[in-house]
């Protein structure tokens, strides 16, 4: 784990994935379509790979998948009702 910390406080935005792995590809993509330049690390590429993606922003865990579609969501949801606020 201390190989992980180190590299998630070396960049902005750090993804560990799998280059098999439709939902690493998927947030890669999705990060991607933010403006980011994630950092990936391919971990079917390095010794002792782990569960995969883990999303780092900030040098912060974000998540997995799961938390990390749940946050964009959420966005998407927080920015059409402060539209829908606005138009009423």
């Amino acid at each position: 784990m201390d190989v992980v910390t180190r590299l998630s406080k070396e960049h902005p935005v750090v993804i560990f994935s799998r280059s098999t792995c439709d939902m690493c590809h998927s947030m890669k993509t999705l990060i991607s379509s933010f403006g980011a330049n994630p950092v990936v690390y391919e971990l079917d590429q390095m010794p002792n790979g782990q569960i995969v993606p883990a999303v780092f922003i900030g040098s912060k865990l974000i998540g997995g998948a799961n938390e990390v579609m749940s946050l964009n969501v959420r966005a998407l949801m927080d920015a059409k009702a402060i539209w829908v606020w606005r138009n009423t």
